[in-house]
Parts: C-alpha cells; sequence; structure tokens
C-alpha cells in the first residue's frame, strides 16, 4: 500500500516507515527521480497519511499507560542508596558538596532505568508507541514522566531539590510533590515567553552581522581549507561523513584500507562518493576540504568553499545569500533551546550556562560565566594543595585565613629577558656587544682594578645608552583553584599557553592571543554544535562558519603607511586590502594591522555601511560619526539596498560580471599580523 505512493526509484519497502526512513527515501528520491517527481510521491503520502489518519480515529486513554510492576523496587533501591550517602556525610567521609552530587547521580541513575522500563512495558502495536517510535508525537521522557516518575526538580534558584519526585502523572502526584514540582513548570512558562524574544533578538544581530554575504564568485583559489577529524566529529555526535558530504575536497580522499582514491583533489563530494566510503567508515580518520573559514574571496565568498546549496543537495548558485541563510538557520532552533541555568548545588555547579545564553556568550565573544583557568605560557605543571593558614595582619587585628580544597597549580617556565647591567663610574667594561659569557666571566674592573664577575650565562646586548645581559631565566607562574573545580592537569605534565588547567568555558580572547584565529574557530564551532545538538536540534556546521568568519572580518591599523587610515582605527579587512593593492601600485608604503576577533554586535556597528550600522543600533552616533568623517556609503550589502529601495545584489539582482567581483589575490594576508 504505502509502496505505491513512494517515488519511483525505491524498491519495495517491507519494514515500518517512521520519520528517519522516509525522511531517506524522499532524500533518495530527489536525487534519482528529481524534484518534480518526488514532489509528486511526496502530495500522494499526504493524501494516504490524511485518508487512514481519518478512517482510524487514533487515540489513545488513560488505560493505554501501564504501570510499571518494577518502579517500587527500584525507587527502594535509591532510597537505600541516598541512606548510605548520608550516613557516609554523618561520619563525615563526604563533604557537603559531594553528598549533594552523590545523592543527585543516584536518583539520576534511578530515572534513567524507570524510562528504560516505561518503553519496554508498552503494547508494541499500541497507539502510545507507534506515536513515539514513529517520531509523530512524543518523546521517550515524556512517556517516562507519564507512567515513570518526574525525576529530579529544580527550586527557583536553579539548584536540582535533592528530593525527587517519585510519582508520575499517571498515579498522580502528593501534595509535597505537587509543590515542589509547580516551580518548575511556572519557570518553564515564563521561560517560553522569554525565549521567544531572545532567540528573535539573536536572529536579528545574526542577520545583521552575515547579510552581506553573498556567493560572489566561482572560485577563490584557497589550497587552505580545514581538516574535519573524526575524534571531532564523535564529540559533536555528527559521523565525519555527513560533515564532508557536499564539500570540496582539496586532498584527494581514499577508501581507507585500499589505495583507491574515492574523491579527488578539487572535486565535489557527493552522496555517490558517500555511499562508497560507507563500507569503511569507521576506518576513515579525517579529510582536507574546503571551509568559508578559509576562504580568500574579498566581498562574501565563492562557491567551490561553500559547496552544496542545502536547500537542493546541488552546488550552490552565484548570488545566493548564504549569510541571511545562515543567520536564519541558527535563530530559527533558537527558540527550541532551553534558558535553564543550572546549578548542580555547592560550589561545584555554579551556573553551567546552557542553551540560548550560552549561545549568545559564545557568537558576542563575552567573557563566559564559568570560565575555565587557562594556562598563560608553556611549561612544566607542579600542584599543590593549599592547607597552609595564611595570616594577615590588617589595621592591628590578626586574621587567620585557611582554605580546605583550594590547590596551587605552579607552571615552570623559561623567559628570555633582558637585564641590564651598571657600570660604576671610571670603570673599565670588559665586555662587547653580541659577546656570549658565562657563570664567573668578568663584567668590568673599577679604578681600583677590583674585577666584578657574572653569576649568570648569557650574551651581552649594548645599546647607545647601556648594556644589557640577554639570558633565559626560569620563571613560576601560580593559579590559585578554587574548591569545587576539575583539573585537567596533573604533575609534571606540560602545557602549552592557552591550554585549560580546569573544566570551565575557555576565554575566547585569551584563546586568540595564545592559540590564534584556528583554535577561536574550531573552540566556537564545536561549543555551539554541542548545544544545538544536545537539545535534539541539527544544525550544519557551514552556517556557523559563515558568522564565525564574520567574526574575523574586522582589523586594527597599526601603522598606516601612506593611506588615510588612523592608527588604532577598526576597518573591514577587504577594505584594508584592497586600499593597500592600490598603494602596491603607486609604489607607496602599504599600511600594517592587527586581525581582531569581535562579538556580532561590534562587528555589526563597524561595517563600512553606515546606513546599515545606523539602522541596526546606536542611529544617533553612527549617523554622527558618519556625518563628521565624510564617509561614502559604496551600496554593498543587501540592507543598505533594501533601505533606499534598489534592487539587492542577490538572487535575480546579482551582477555577474567580473569587473564587478574584481579579482582575490594570493598575497593578501602578509600584512597583517
Amino acid at each position: 500500500l504505502i509502496n505505491e505512493v513512494l517515488p519511483k526509484s525505491i524498491p519495495f519497502m517491507n519494514q515500518p516507515l517512521g520519520k528517519k526512513e522516509l525522511a531517506a527515501a524522499i532524500r533518495h528520491g530527489i536525487e534519482v527521480d528529481g524534484q518534480e517527481a518526488t514532489a509528486e510521491a511526496l502530495d500522494r503520502i499526504k493524501d494516504l497519511g490524511f485518508f487512514y489518519a481519518t478512517k482510524l480515529g487514533y487515540s489513545w486513554g488513560i488505560t493505554d499507560l501501564p504501570i510499571i510492576e518494577e518502579k517500587k523496587v527500584l525507587i527502594e533501591k535509591g532510597e537505600g542508596r541516598v541512606r548510605e550517602i548520608q550516613s557516609y556525610f554523618d561520619q563525615g567521609l563526604l563533604t557537603q558538596a559531594e553528598r549533594h552530587r552523590s545523592i543527585i547521580s543516584v536518583w539520576s541513575e534511578i530515572k534513567d532505568e524507570i524510562a528504560e522500563k516505561a518503553k519496554t512495558s508498552l503494547l508494541p502495536f499500541g497507539t502510545v508507541y507507534t506515536m513515539i517510535e514513529s517520531g509523530a508525537r512524543g518523546t521517550l521522557g515524556q512517556l517516562t514522566q507519564m507512567v515513570g516518575m518526574k525525576g529530579l526538580v529544580s527550586n527557583p534558584t536553579g539548584d536540582i531539590i535533592e528530593l525527587p519526585v517519585t510519582g508520575s502523572f499517571r498515579e498522580g502526584f502528593s501534595v509535597l510533590e505537587f509543590f515542589i514540582s509547580s516551580h518548575g513548570v511556572r519557570k518553564g512558562l515564563s521561560d517560553t515567553a522569554l525565549r521567544t524574544a531572545n532567540a528573535g533578538y539573536l536572529t536579528r544581530r545574526l542577520v545583521d552581522v552575515a547579510q552581506d554575504v553573498v556567493v560572489r564568485e566561482i572560485d577563490c583559489g584557497d589550497r587552505e581549507g580545514v581538516i574535519l577529524t573524526k575524534e571531532e566529529s564523535d564529540e559533536i555526535g555528527e559521523p565525519l561523513l555527513v560533515r564532508i558530504l557536499g564539500r570540496v575536497a582539496l586532498s584527494p580522499i581514499k577508501k581507507p584500507g585500499t589505495k583507491k582514491v574515492v574523491v579527488e583533489a578539487n572535486q565535489l563530494i557527493i552522496e555517490d562518493h558517500i555511499r562508497e566510503l560507507e563500507t569503511a567508515e569507521k576506518e576513515l580518520e579525517e579529510a582536507h576540504v574546503r571551509s568559508v573559514l578559509t576562504c580568500k574571496s574579498r566581498n562574501g565568498i565563492c562557491q567551490e568553499c561553500y559547496g552544496y546549496d542545502l536547500a537542493y543537495n546541488k552546488l550552490v548558485k552565484l548570488g545566493t545569500a548564504v549569510g541571511i541563510i545562515a543567520a536564519q538557520s541558527i535563530g530559527e532552533p533558537g527558540t527550541q533551546l532551553t534558558m535553564r541555568t543550572f546549578h548542580t548545588g555547592g560550589v561545584a555547579g555554579k551556573d553551567i550556562t546552557q542553551g540560548l545564553p550560552r549561545v549568545e556568550e559564545l557568537f558576542e565573544a563575552r567573557l563566559p560565566k564559568r570560565k575555565a583557568i587557562m594556562a598563560e605560557v608553556s611549561g612544566k605543571v607542579e600542584i599543590e594543595e593549599a592547607t597552609r593558614e595564611i595570616v594577615q595582619v590588617e589595621t592591628g587585628k590578626a586574621i587567620i585565613d585557611s582554605h580546605p580544597g583550594q590547590k596551587i597549580v605552579r607552571i615552570r617556565y623559561h623567559h628570555v629577558e633582558d637585564q641590564p647591567i651598571s657600570f660604576p663610574k671610571g670603570s673599565i667594561v670588559k665586555v662587547e656587544d653580541g659577546q656570549t659569557i658565562h657563570s664567573g666571566d668578568a663584567l668590568y674592573e673599577t679604578r681600583d682594578g677590583e674585577k666584578f664577575f657574572t653569576d649568570v650565562s648569557g650574551v651581552i646586548k649594548q645599546t647607545s645608552k647601556e648594556f644589557f645581559l640577554v639570558r633565559e631565566a626560569e620563571h613560576v607562574r601560580e593559579y590559585i583553584i578554587p574548591p569545587g573545580y576539575t583539573l585537567y592537569v596533573k604533575n609534571e605534565d606540560e602545557v602549552m599557553a592557552g591550554d585549560a588547567l580546569t573544566e570551565g568555558s575557555l576565554d575566547l580572547q585569551l584563546l586568540f592571543q595564545h592559540k590564534g584565529q584556528d583554535a577561536v574557530k574550531r573552540y566556537l564551532s564545536k561549543e555551539i554544535q554541542f548545544i544545538y545538538a544536545s537539545q535534539g536540534q541539527k544544525l550544519n556546521n557551514k552556517h556557523i562558519e559563515i558568522i564565525v568568519k564574520q567574526m574575523f572580518s574586522r582589523v586594527r591599523i597599526v601603522d598606516p603607511g601612506d593611506t588615510e587610515f588612523l592608527p588604532g582605527e577598526v576597518i573591514e579587512k577587504s577594505t584594508f586590502l584592497k586600499t593597500n593593492d592600490a598603494i602596491k601600485e603607486r609604489k607607496g608604503t602599504e599600511a600594517k594591522a592587527d586581525n581582531l576577533f569581535l562579538g556580532i554586535t561590534k562587528i555589526s556597528l563597524s561595517t563600512d555601511s553606515w546606513l546599515s550600522a545606523a539602522s541596526f543600533q546606536e542611529t544617533a552616533r553612527v549617523l554622527i560619526n558618519a556625518s563628521v568623517t565624510g564617509k561614502v556609503d559604496r551600496l554593498e550589502g543587501l540592507k543598505e539596498n533594501v533601505i533606499i529601495g534598489r534592487l539587492i545584489p542577490a538572487g535575480t539582482g546579482f551582477n555577474v560580471s567580473r569587473e564587478e567581483i574584481g579579482e582575490s589575490s594570493e598575497d593578501e594576508d602578509e600584512n597583517i599580523s
């Protein structure tokens, strides 16, 4: 029956067709039969579905929800383990925070066990099971609350209450259970109202930052690309083959275990390639592909770096407004993300920012709420328990301050430093510029014939006024780790500057400073993907890449050279490169600049288009600035053209002539440090 309405190219399917299976069948149909034939098949599927849904009168009542027999035993087991934890605490074997965490983990495990029992207790062809299994309505989590237990709930401050709600909606709650679960319900409703507004505002900022990213040329000539690894894919929870589909390969991709080249260099990776690689998917470790992040196009991006247009599974067309698509793809599921900030109690669980607020924190490049302690130098780690008592004497009073549970992490590192050498007047200097000296060598001789020796080794450096001893000295950097933080390092470990020493979110500016652009780009993509994936929202990495690329699209002028820029001025990288090209042709001195990493609001306000910036935020400031400096708006983005009523430079309004696009040069980045 169902096989009659499916796309013609699909062989007979003798299996239940849930949401996933149907999606796979439709994808296959588009690939083989084309869009028109698949659209007709979709209409047939819809008619069939509506016809039988009407005839069937699908419904369910309270009797369709079974009572789980083993639940009572599991609850008693949980209560026994909690009593055991409490007795350990009473004996002084656990801290308050450890006790709280242990109790919460016990009840989380019990709820998971009950969830398993809930699924097996349903009739395999019953209405409830069919709805959940097909993906039509409801989730296993909702079913667990209906027939198993509601589980742990949090109080108004966000702390998880130790007492679990053991009742289910099918059996009903006790008065106390109803009371403590009402906090969460009320918070959930007010959250939904706030979340809609917040997600809308995030979408607006994302649109503003990416609105002028349009596919403007066929190939920018980039050979850098990115390497997508299996390890990173496993962390995100998305297979490597799914991540490389629709991208252009920079290096040939061979089938693991054989020498057969499946994808040639500079070839678009299509479904046929993925099917061939699927048999050896577990062995494929990495793939070197083109990416928006490394695209060399001056304005917008190129076809080769973007790859598939995700709406059609074909190479993206010139003039596609991929920036707007990216902003909407990230913003739209934002309403589904939770607004929750969870504490698991004690100091250990202070505000783990999740969901929408965390996405916003990352895109705005703000200081994270629960910041990881990061190494600012490279060296060897030493860890010490801070058990000593510190005695301070302030205003005549002695204050004894002990910090149980604190740890001190020391990093020993070597650093080259210039140590000034002072010579007494009239003394005879025994060293010269560039000389290597060792411990025990004479530095100078006084008038009385007395010699002074050095106790360290190094190289002598002479300036017009004084002498310096350039030497490599050992330094120690100390970090105090508060109680409750999990350490990621152990004694004798070697760490690099920018590595996290503890759990927590990384400070993006510090990461940029110590590890550079690539590390920040990787971290942002991974973190944002993780947030969306944990809420069951699928998001293609290309969309995140476009926004992240924009966050690195500004430079700060260090040396203006012969340009009209001012030192310290923040401008678009494309403007900087164009101006330098013009100066190069006139054989003048090019400007030099530092790469910047800014949040999306700052990027939107520092755009070259004053029309776009003024229509975003701080209108008066932007307009006054533009009029004082005599700014010209070249109307290159979409917003500024909409404002003055012109055709937008995208889609049918996109002019494909090479003169308007401009050629991209290979050696663009050499003046940006």
